[in-house]
């Protein structure tokens, strides 16, 4: 069988090319500068990919994914597989052996209890964990014995590798975290800014949306990592200023997320004292558009809830034409040039997973008018279209960011060419993408009608991507609004593919249901409406040695090995 002999053959540990150091701490500060700033170091309250980033400079995972996508060992001693029977022959269960060599960072031992507390923690249904989908189909965790974990699904999982694999699913210490589980876990502040870690690096301040200052771990396992004796994370402002201050002043040594203009990126890089990577990997900038209703004349408890069906994006015909209206290739154009391409999935990577859906890619104004038309949506007197007293009059909020403001400009413009009216929204990033259940304006919260953002998947299976969409998944006060599912999207039928989808076990058969299910998010119902294949692109300087920028896991999932290079 071919997947028998992937899983025995494909999963060999991994032994990464350790760079020269001279001794732990021995090149100073590292300056990392992250103009969304992170709200938490806590990647179970989150859903951004700021909060993952910044937490895996301290939490860490069993297993990892390289910058080329292969799975290596990181708190696991091996990586499970048929062969070293870590993979049950019934493919039911997995069980994980951990290296006998780490400690937290406060100095107690790491062990499989603390893996056992983190599932339990992420999978109370009171606790709005943002990372549910990765435990989605386990039954059962237990620690064997101090050294092994035993994780067991409800029906043979072919790709076990979810939980805890890769930055978005860490471990956390037992003994931090042992009061804050269910609804108490976002009242945990001291917690959730500074939690106890195994990896290269501890917090010693975290300053929400300012700056999180870190030390060497002095715990870590490498008695000569990491060759920083300090990392200093610095938040705020906006992506032109983050990748100045290392492509042009050289203030610090490494700019997240440089979402800029391909000329602009050029201009900086000039300079000569850095340079822009890319890596892509599964990372879309969609719309997304909200099935429920957020008016503002609702009870809070109610806005953007399943109790209240959107007044007019509940109509298939109304949001298909949204997309119809949209010239993708132009976004690409003047937002992304090489480092982003047209798309109309949701899932584009890998190849086997990614649908042939591309009937998006051709912009159709007169189609898209004329589909509202058939629906019975009248154009006013002021170009407006409406039906039944309901004018199609669309709020559209994302982050702060140029490129993003570029989009929003040109897709209103494009909108009013159909009767469709659009108010624009910007909301500071670290607002949008944070995890504060009080504030209106998160991703999660949705008080609109349309948001627009990108996020990816660690690796390289999309199932616990794709399950993020089940029903009870929609954020909603039940779940400290912290759910998945942004865009309230619901159908039995799709709930049923995910639990099939889990239970499948040929290769093909297994992206074939996943082509499926990206097209139902998609080009089906356009609840989610892609717009650009994105490459993960982050600017560093010359100086720093090591960077290997990963689009499969957290970008600097190497940042032990980073070093400061010999002026």
């Amino acid at each position: 069988m071919k997947l028998r002999t992937v899983l025995m053959g494909a999963v060999a540990s991994l032994t990464m090319a350790p760079a020269a150091f001279a001794e732990r701490g021995s090149d100073g500060q590292l300056g990392l500068i992250m103009w969304q700033a992170p709200t938490t170091m806590h990647p179970y309250l989150s859903g951004g990919t700021k909060e993952v980033i910044a937490s895996s400079l301290t939490l860490e995972p069993l297993a990892g994914y390289d910058a080329e996508g292969a799975m290596y060992p990181r708190l696991a001693a091996e990586l499970p597989s048929l062969e070293n029977g870590g993979i049950s022959e019934d493919m039911t269960s997995v069980t994980w052996k951990l290296r006998d060599d780490v400690k937290w960072s406060d100095g107690t031992p790491f062990t499989a209890d603390d893996v056992v507390f983190t599932a339990n923690y992420c999978m109370d249904p009171e606790g709005g964990c943002s990372q549910l989908a990765k435990f989605e189909g386990i039954t059962s965790i237990e620690a064997v014995d101090p050294q092994t974990v035993k994780i067991t699904f409800n029906a043979p999982r072919p790709d076990p590798f979810s939980a805890f694999v890769g930055a978005q699913s860490p471990v956390l210490q037992k003994a931090q975290f042992a009061d804050c589980t269910g609804a108490n876990a976002p009242t945990c502040t001291d917690q959730n800014f500074n939690p106890v870690g195994t990896g290269p690096f501890r917090v010693t301040e975290f300053l929400t949306n300012d700056t999180i200052s870190l030390e060497a771990n002095p715990e870590y396992r490498d008695p000569a990592k990491p060759a920083f004796a300090t990392v200093l994370v610095k938040g705020g402002g906006d992506a032109a200023g983050a990748a100045r201050s290392v492509l042009e002043t050289g203030e610090f040594d490494y700019a997240w997320n440089t979402q800029l203009a391909p000329d602009v990126i050029a201009g900086m890089e000039a300079a000569g004292r850095g340079k822009v990577s890319a890596a892509f990997g599964s990372l879309v900038e969609r719309l997304h558009v909200n099935l429920t209703d957020p008016s503002p004349n609702l009870p809070a408890e109610e806005r953007s809830t399943s109790q209240h069906p959107h007044p007019f994006m509940s109509d298939p015909a109304v949001r298909k034409a949204l997309s119809m209206a949209i010239d993708r290739e132009l976004l690409v154009e003047i937002g992304y040039g090489p480092a982003g391409k047209p798309t109309c999935n949701y899932v584009p990577a890998p190849a086997a997973w990614a649908s042939d859906n591309t009937e998006c890619m051709t912009q159709d104004i007169e189609g898209a008018n004329a589909l509202l038309d058939e629906a019975g949506w009248v154009k006013g007197g002021d170009g407006v279209r409406e039906k039944d007293g309901v004018r199609l009059s669309i709020l559209y909020q994302t982050s702060v960011n140029a490129v993003r403001q570029d989009f929003q400009a040109l897709i209103k413009q494009w909108w009013s060419e159909i009767g469709v009216e659009t108010e624009l929204k910007t909301i500071d990033a670290s607002v949008f993408f944070g995890s504060d259940a009080g504030s209106p304006d998160t991703l999660q919260k949705f008080y609109a009608d349309v948001e627009m953002y990108a996020d990816n998947f660690d690796g390289n299976n999309p199932a616990p991507y794709l399950a993020k969409h089940t029903c009870n998944k929609a954020p909603s006060p039940a779940n400290q609004w912290q759910g998945e599912g942004t865009s309230r999207f619901c159908d039995p039928e799709y709930d049923r593919m995910v639990s099939e989808l889990e239970g499948i076990i040929d290769a093909d058969e297994r992206a074939e249901m996943g082509r499926k299910m990206n097209d139902m998010l998609t080009k089906d119902s356009n609840a989610i409406i892609p717009l650009v294949y994105r490459g993960t692109a982050s600017a560093h300087s010359n100086t720093l040695q090591g960077v290997q920028l990963n689009a499969w896991d957290s970008e600097i999932w190497n940042v032990a090995d980073w070093s400061r290079a010999a002026e």
